[in-house]
């Protein structure tokens, strides 16, 4: 029997760690951990344990940093300072800190590795990454680090500090899910569906998306919005700009490990989150997860710290089977569960997931 586990964090327990436990109770099977994660310290941790190095953790540009360098590729994931998340479009936010932190693990890095991976999933400026392209170098007629009211004016990017810097890497830029595919400009970009949402005036709405509009065409003249330029508050334009592209942490975790021909040919895939509920449905490791289950004929099972959540939503969702550590009790939380615990609920399934 071949069975793959990738799992997202269950509680306190990172991915790789949850992943062994949940392995352990198929002691008699061929079992694969891999170790995957959407965002954040958990991304950044998924791809570390997969490439089998070390993360290094600080402090840059105003937000905790995890750094990944190896030869192939140098992995920054920028964390915002605890607080209350900023809802909306701030237009007075700027997405610097990005570009601090890159440009600091580029410095540092001993390599020269292909591939720049930078999370953006924290992103909450709305500057189509002017702030980011400033703190790597490049230089406009405007300040390019006072968010997008910043950018208004602006008719002159120079951005070749930037391209001198990255030295012809390849750049991917990591979305929250449901990101990808939104347009930067118009009717249907990201102001116009934000700012409505927000109640803004017409012509604040017209103002913002011009000044992001007369910044595209500065920084690339002739140019034509493609898809994803509107990501994480118009990131995905900076992907495009340096001819990179624009992922979600999930998939990038299951490209990474060859998970699409890792699993051809399993009997079974596990995967597991801290709360599978139906708001949230387990997140989008889960969604990544089941959608391959799906595509490859194999059945999906799930671990969690609470279940939340109905059979026919469940089913509905690809998983065949879901199943708590702990019932749902708002006096106990799911953020310290232990190993004994989730090795005593995953011992119970697998023996009725064991052929």
């Amino acid at each position: 029997m071949r069975v793959i586990i990738a799992t997202d964090a269950i509680g306190a327990l990172r991915s790789a760690r949850a992943g062994a436990v949940l392995a352990d109770a198929w002691s008699g099977a061929e079992t694969t951990v891999v170790p995957i994660g959407e965002a954040g310290a958990g991304f950044a941790r998924a791809v570390a344990d997969q490439v089998e190095v070390e993360p290094s953790d600080g402090v840059s540009g105003g937000g905790l940093t995890t750094v990944v360098d190896t030869p192939e590729r140098l992995l920054v994931s920028v964390e915002p300072p605890t607080g209350e998340p900023q809802l909306g479009i701030d237009r007075d936010a700027s997405s610097a800190a990005l570009g601090i932190a890159l440009a600091e693990a580029l410095a540092a890095s001993p390599y020269h590795a292909p591939e720049v991976v930078l999370d953006v999933s924290a992103n909450r400026a709305h500057d189509a990454g002017a702030g980011l392209l400033g703190a790597l170098g490049a230089t406009a007629n405007v300040a390019l680090d006072a968010g997008v009211a910043g950018l208004h004016g602006v008719s002159r990017v120079d951005l070749r500090s930037v391209r001198q810097l990255l030295g012809g890497r390849r750049v991917t830029l990591v979305v929250p899910p449901g990101q990808q595919g939104l347009p930067l400009l118009g009717l249907r970009g990201i102001t116009s569906r934000f700012g409505r949402d927000q109640g803004w005036h017409p012509e604040l709405l017209l103002a913002t998306d011009a000044s992001l509009q007369a910044f595209t065409v500065a920084a690339a003249p002739g140019e034509r919005e493609t898809e994803d330029w509107g990501a994480a508050g118009g990131l995905g334009f900076v992907a495009d700009l340096l001819g990179g592209r624009v992922v979600t942490g999930s998939a990038y975790c299951a490209e990474l490990a060859g998970l699409p021909r890792v699993i051809r040919g399993a009997d079974l895939l596990v995967t597991g989150c801290s709360v599978f509920d139906f708001a949230e449905r387990g997140g989008g490791v889960v969604a990544r997860i089941a959608r391959l289950g799906e595509s490859s004929n194999v059945p999906v099972i799930l671990i969690a710290g609470e279940v939340v959540i109905g059979s026919r939503e469940m089913r509905s969702m690809g998983i065949e089977s879901a199943y708590g550590v702990r019932e749902s009790r708002v006096d106990q939380p799911v953020g310290d569960v232990a190993p004994v615990e989730l090795a005593a609920t995953v011992n119970r399934v697998a023996r009725s997931w064991t052929w």
